[in-house]
């Protein structure tokens, strides 16, 4: 008799197969977890609400589902409209899918039977939504600890599952929440292999834009080739949060791409590019920027700050490692921007000075780095007992623990001439004292310069995920050679 073939998630071609034993380790971590925490009684079980099919306001037009994180983390169910139930005590999973209408075979493709998902995810169990209830009376549980609790970056509360007939059984949902949220830190080895599948596919995404961009072109140009290489290439139908892709000013501007300024300039010859984008593969993400003149070749000023991004990058990519505050990896980038811009002479004084009034926030308003994982800005920075330290720059820091082996993190500083900041600091007597306004000038219009890299932590330092042309030189002999290939 053959061999069963393993369960697994793959898009044919090059695109990368991931088992559906991630999600059984998932949620064996998860049981775990839960038995070691004091209130979990014997015969609990977790229940977990997927994402909903939803549509575009009052219409009867489906908006492109994404599976919420959280189920995605358990169970790896890419249907919508799904619950999905573990038996702390012995691991064992039950997935519960929509019934389907008839009508669905028409429209929408095969009805299949419950066999279908049991195979296809690698679960214990498969019933109907609509039996949830009846379901889980059978089993008598102690209690069904639902998910509730705020995420640290949105401020918003995360969807409880709940479903007809729950108030018949005992719900507690303040012990599920926290001890979830630890499990998604920290990454095993297989959520490792697709974050690096996603950060091979959106380096090689950037690669293809620095070979393609040229003065002329519109950003959203720029956009739609990221997004069609990392689709036909990598099968990412989402990309992990909107695009950005600002040149000249708009590359100052942090959030860029958004309704509002929808990627829509034209680059010009001269300007400087940011491209902050990242693919997501089967629901885990990346997050890379990309800096570097439109036309290829870095003037003197693009130059001098961008290498100053260059050094505070590589300072934090040299220093971290388990146990290392995460705080102090953003000091250290605010300290090095300032003696660059020192240097360059866009500030003057004394750079120990400037650190005491934060002066590093003109220029980096946003935190250095955050979390990655299933969620772009993943879940976990600031768990119970962290607090943000309140002081310009650091109160925008995603995260404010200690660095741990396994997490999977963001190394993103940036030097940007925004000028509502600018604005404020001249006008502020602690900031103005330091600044050059005749060589500020200068860089007004200049945009900015950002450096992400995704990293994964190691037991010694880090493992570096994304791999682009960095350097000043690497960057120019990259695009010229793209360049003449084009010749």
């Amino acid at each position: 008799m053959a061999a069963r073939q393993e369960p697994v998630y793959w898009l044919g071609k090059d695109t990368l197969r991931v088992s559906a034993a991630l999600f059984a380790e998932n949620r064996r971590r998860l049981c775990q977890g839960l038995k070691a925490k004091e209130g979990v009684a014997p015969k609990s079980v977790v229940v977990l609400q997927g994402g909903e099919q939803k549509q575009r306001y009052c219409t009867d037009t489906d908006l492109l589902f994404r599976q919420e994180s959280f189920f995605h983390w358990a169970f790896g169910v890419t249907e919508a409209d799904c619950y999905g139930v573990i038996d702390v005590d012995t691991g064992k999973s039950i997935l519960f899918v929509p019934k389907l209408p008839e009508s669905y075979g028409t429209w929408m493709g095969e009805i299949y039977p419950k066999e279908h998902f049991k195979t296809k995810y690698a679960v214990d169990e498969v019933q109907y939504v609509c039996d949830i209830s009846d379901v889980l009376s059978k089993r008598k549980p102690e209690a069904l600890l639902t998910l509730r609790g705020q995420n640290t970056d949105s401020g918003s509360i995360c969807r409880e599952a709940s479903f007809e007939g729950i108030s018949q059984f005992k719900v507690n949902n303040t012990l599920l929440h926290p001890v979830i949220v630890e499990c998604r830190l920290t990454k095993t080895d297989m959520e490792l292999e697709v974050m690096r599948y996603t950060n091979r596919i959106s380096s090689d995404a950037h690669k293809e834009i620095m070979k393609s961009v040229k003065p002329g072109q519109k950003e959203y140009e720029m956009e739609s080739l990221f997004q069609h290489y990392c689709y036909s290439h990598g099968g990412m139908r989402h990309t992990s949060y909107t695009c950005i892709c600002g040149s000249g000013n708009n590359s100052s501007v942090l959030h860029y791409g958004h309704a509002g300024a929808p990627n829509n300039k034209t680059i010009n010859d001269g300007d400087m590019c940011l491209f902050d984008m990242g693919g997501e593969y089967y629901c885990y993400s990346s997050d890379i920027t990309c800096s570097f003149p439109a036309n290829g070749k870095f003037t003197p000023d693009q130059k001098a700050v961008y290498e100053a991004v260059l050094k505070s990058s590589r300072a934090v990519l040299a220093a971290i490692k388990p146990g290392t505050k995460w705080t102090e990896m953003h000091r250290l980038a605010d300290r090095i921007h300032l003696e660059e811009l020192l240097k360059i002479g866009i500030l003057q004084g004394s750079v120990e000075d400037m650190m005491k009034v934060h002066m590093g926030s003109v220029f980096m308003p946003h935190g250095l780095g955050h979390l990655l994982g299933i969620d772009v800005h993943d879940v976990g920075g600031y768990p119970e007992g962290t607090e943000r330290v309140n002081e310009p720059g650091l109160m925008s820091l995603r995260m404010g623990r200690l660095v741990k082996e396994r997490m999977v993190l963001t190394v993103e500083p940036g030097i940007y001439f925004i000028n509502h900041l600018l604005d404020q600091a001249l006008a502020n007597p602690d900031h103005c004292c330091f600044i050059n306004s005749e060589v500020l000038a200068r860089f007004r219009g200049f945009g900015g310069v950002r450096i992400e890299d995704d990293i994964a932590v190691t037991a010694s330092g880090i493992e570096l995920l994304t791999c682009v042309p960095r350097t000043v030189e690497e960057i120019e002999a990259f695009m010229a050679d793209c360049g003449k290939c084009s010749k």
